[in-house]
């Protein structure tokens, strides 16, 4: 997903691939498999391979498409696993992905992708979709809750005032923000998709501080623009997050989501 540097998903590729509900993965796998080495997944919104590393070793007997806005993570994404005949990149506008994008596909997967977008984009994307009869695999759409151990006085009005800056266009419309779980399970329901949901929370400890300090510091900025809150609340919150960043933890909740027709 173009925005986001490398630096930042590598630190967050730990906190997501532990907070994958292992379930959900089963079940995606059991899904590709029978359609053998030559199943196609696309990934939308690739960055630098997350999706195919957490899917790993099942995934290196599968064929990728490796789809990002961002030349730059793809680079990274080849470099990586450039070796592999069976991964493709597609540098491509993901704003509206063409339907050759998706053509083939046994599965289709996104992460951390979905609340970034709107409610119309869904509807384009899902109609698409349903064209290519493959599974829908929607991995760590943050849900709007966040807790840490210890509390600071203004938690609940930084977090609310992030959450509505989750909510502002991100290239895609309004985003859906901490309502994308919910909205696309109605959506691929009316499409007459079965729906599998569960939750995949980040939980953060002090082996993680840096991945801490970076969304505090990122929160804190979002909270800022929204003019919620004073910039002195917000300051003297993003300054005691990041002290106790060292030993403290925190929960960041998403959900996962696999659907099938």
């Amino acid at each position: 997903m173009s925005g986001f540097d490398k630096r930042w998903l590598d630190l967050r590729e730990v906190a997501d691939h532990a907070a994958r509900d292992c379930d959900l993965r089963r079940q995606v796998i059991d899904h590709v498999m029978p359609a053998g080495e030559g199943a196609l997944v696309v990934d939308l919104g690739a960055g630098t391979g997350s999706t195919f590393r957490a899917l790993s070793p099942e995934a290196l007997h599968w064929r990728w498409r490796l789809v990002d806005n961002d030349p730059f993570l793809l680079a990274e994404a080849r470099n990586r696993h450039g070796q592999s005949a069976r991964i493709e990149c597609v540098e491509a506008q993901l704003s509206d992905p063409a339907i050759d994008l998706l053509s083939g596909a046994r599965l289709i997967t996104a992460s951390a992708l979905f609340d970034l977008v709107s409610e119309e984009f869904l509807v384009r994307l899902l109609a698409q979709v349903v064209q290519t009869e493959a599974g829908l695999y929607a991995a760590l759409n943050y849900d709007g809750v966040c807790r840490w151990d210890s509390s600071h006085p203004v938690d609940e009005e930084v977090v609310a005032a992030f959450n509505a800056h989750q909510r502002q266009d991100k290239g895609f419309g309004p985003a859906l923000g901490p309502t994308a779980a919910p909205v696309l399970r109605a959506l691929l329901e009316e499409q007459g998709f079965k729906v599998a949901m569960a939750p995949s929370p980040w939980r953060l400890d002090r082996s993680h501080a840096e991945l801490q300090r970076q969304f505090v510091s990122g929160m804190a900025t979002a909270a800022a623009e929204t003019g919620l809150l004073a910039e002195t609340d917000i300051n003297d919150w993003r300054l005691a997050r990041l002290e106790r960043a060292e030993n403290s933890g925190c929960l960041i909740g998403h959900w996962d989501l696999f659907a099938v027709r």
